[in-house]
């Protein structure tokens, strides 16, 4: 299969349940045509996860095929260093390469200095200060028009891709062709032409998650959604990402429709995925960043020559499989660094155990712990650092409303071993610490010069280069008392993120169990 072409569409915030193809939600039934046909006509992983929830880390686990322990990118600031082997690269040594859209989102430093000093600093941030209070993505809104091509740069992109696979000829090298499109990303945007292919009496509101837990909590006040959450609000939100899915899924078919008028189709592997999902307001929150199905679970669909048709996955995969997968369909040699395993022999109907679970972890903008995910079979552990650790059975509790580690400890206790056989957790609290640390004590030299200028967020009206602004701007009513905070965390460089998790349980009023 080394020869074949390969089409990857790597989406943006697609929660891999939102698919007609899945079942799963009744208001998706029909809205999603061109991608169940892509999955009748492949293989459907239906419990694919992101192995970080959030757009920079996860790319740089795909792309490397290494977790985020291993490859600390931490964060949306911290991805992959310049150098650091992506599959990218290793494709072009044989073959032709076009890269569209969003396509540098693994690399350290490309995202806002709100991200940067979020990322360094929400451990510390005990008086829950808002940080997406700002943020231009909680905008909802539908507009009145009826064309067709709303989103019109992912329109454009498929236009790009159709042309590059009109141009390709006979005895052309074989190409990877990948298209990165914005959709179904946050701010919720539509119009009245996508709105009116979901069905409004069929869109839901999930129901009150009551549980407290300090580690969602601190999430909502960090997100500081700012819109309520009434049934109509949050059945509008919900509607408006559906009617995005399904935009989304007729700019992949134009790209399907040309590759099959291209005559190229029978020797093209197309990989469909996304970067990790987004919880439209389920747990009362909205975005990423967090472990629950909405934000993780990814899908995941391959489709092409020797893979098998009609077929359905359901033991849980990971993106850190997509880079030995890819390998495979390539015919380059896996890397000993992988973390993952390839797809490929499954794929091919080939009778294959695999790994058997699927692992995410957590450490970036607005979350103040370090946290973990383990999905095996119906169960699943989140592990959130100075907690004790949630169980939660995905066949009988879909909603993961219903933590039952205290029922059964004994699966609780296997997963949390399973989880720390392939982690040291404790190790990389203190590397991700020690990151934050330096990482920060050099911001702040450099900012206190002036040496940053801030346009995003609350600064877009009146771009600033002053430090409190920056830090005002990530921490909405950043005060003496934060400062304070930080400069004993940055002099004397005692105690673990894990330590003082556990001495702050109390800001929230409880112990957190």
């Amino acid at each position: 299969m080394s020869t074949c072409n390969i089409i990857h569409v790597h989406t943006e915030s697609w929660d891999g349940r939102m698919l007609g193809c899945q079942g799963f939600h009744p208001a998706l039934a029909e809205a999603t045509p061109n991608i169940d046909r892509l999955a009748a006509e492949g293989t459907l992983f239906r419990n694919a996860y992101c192995t970080n929830p959030i757009c920079c880390p996860s790319r740089a686990n795909m792309l490397s095929g290494t977790y985020t322990h291993t490859c600390e990118s931490w964060s949306n600031f911290k991805g992959l260093e310049q150098g650091m082997w992506t599959y990218h690269d290793a494709l072009r040594q044989g073959r032709e390469v076009r890269l569209l859209g969003k396509h540098m989102d693994h690399l350290t430093g490309g995202h806002s200095v709100m991200n940067r000093i979020a990322d360094f600093l929400e451990p510390l941030n005990t008086q829950r200060h808002p940080v997406m209070n700002a943020d231009p993505a909680q905008h909802f809104d539908i507009d009145a028009g009826n064309e067709q091509r709303y989103h019109r740069g992912d329109w454009t992109m498929a236009d790009q891709a159709i042309d590059f696979i009109r141009s390709r000829k006979a005895g052309d090298r074989p190409f990877f062709l990948s298209l990165n499109p914005g959709l179904v990303h946050a701010a919720f945007r539509t119009n009245r032409f996508w709105i009116d292919r979901i069905p409004e009496a069929l869109v839901d509101v999930p129901p009150v998650d009551v549980s407290g837990h300090p580690a969602d909590e601190y999430q909502r006040a960090s997100k500081a959604w700012r819109h309520g959450f009434d049934p109509e609000t949050v059945r509008s939100v919900r509607r408006i990402y559906f009617a995005m899915c399904a935009e989304a899924d007729a700019v992949v078919g134009t790209v399907l429709s040309a590759l099959e008028a291209s005559g190229l189709a029978d020797e093209t592997v197309v990989v469909f995925s996304s970067d990790h999902g987004e919880l439209a307001l389920e747990h009362q929150q909205y975005y990423k960043m967090s472990m629950f199905e909405g934000s993780v679970r990814v899908p995941l669909i391959l489709k092409g020559p020797g893979i098998a048709r009609g077929q359905r996955v359901d033991r849980p995969v990971s993106l850190v499989d997509l880079a030995p997968t890819i390998c495979d369909l390539a015919g380059i040699e896996k890397r000993a660094c992988f973390d993952g395993e390839s797809l490929l022999p499954t794929a091919r109907g080939e009778p294959t155990e695999g790994r058997g679970w699927a692992l995410a972890s957590y450490a970036g903008v607005t979350s103040d712990t370090m946290s973990w995910m383990l999905r095996k079979g119906d169960m699943k552990l989140i592990v959130n650092e100075g907690y004790p650790p949630r169980l939660f059975s995905l066949r009988d509790d879909p909603g993961e409303l219903n933590d039952i580690a205290g029922q059964e400890p004994d699966t609780a206790a296997a997963l949390l071993a399973l989880l720390d056989a392939e982690v040291d957790r404790e190790a990389t609290l203190r590397t991700w610490e020690e990151w934050r640390r330096h990482g920060f004590a050099q911001f702040q030299r450099q900012a206190r010069r002036g040496l940053y200028h801030d346009r995003s967020y609350a600064l877009r009206e009146k771009p600033s280069s002053d430090y409190r602004d920056l830090m005002n701007n990530a921490f909405t009513g950043w005060t003496e008392e934060d400062e304070a905070r930080v400069a004993a965390w940055l002099g004397d460089g005692r105690g673990s993120s894990r330590g003082r998790r556990v001495s702050r349980r109390g800001a929230w009023g409880g112990d957190g169990r």
